[in-house]
């Protein structure tokens, strides 16, 4: 089997510097970043204890909030890949090059979780 290991976790939030501020007075996660997105938006990035959260902000009526995906790392993405389409995993995302040395694939896991499997670095 590869080698997994949990890179990020990807949340939504009508209000991103607020549900920020949770993290870190709740359980001591650290704000590596905060931005405007130049539309209105805000975007924020923690570090807890290694783990990477990254909480975005949706707007309009039909915006929903929570777990957007979670990010697991592997050294092979495309071996990854055909071994779980061989086993029957759903892909929502083939394969995908995003910039040089940065790869991603999305896949559908039970009860409709969606994992964000990646190689290099983000």
């Amino acid at each position: 089997m590869a080698d997994y290991w949990l890179d990020h976790i990807h949340l939504m939030s009508p209000d991103p510097l607020k549900t920020a501020e949770f993290y870190e007075n709740m359980f001591g996660a650290k704000r590596i970043s905060a931005r405007d997105e130049g539309d209105g938006r805000a975007s924020a990035k923690l570090d807890l204890s290694g783990i990477t959260i990254l909480i975005g902000q949706r707007t309009g009526d039909d915006a929903q909030f929570g777990l957007v995906h979670f990010g697991i790392g592997t050294k092979n993405l495309e071996t990854a890949v055909e071994t779980m389409k061989a086993d029957g995993v759903e892909f929502t995302q083939d394969v995908r090059e995003v910039r040089p040395g940065f790869k991603i694939s999305f896949l559908k896991a039970p009860e409709g979780v969606s994992i964000e499997l990646q190689e290099g670095s983000a």
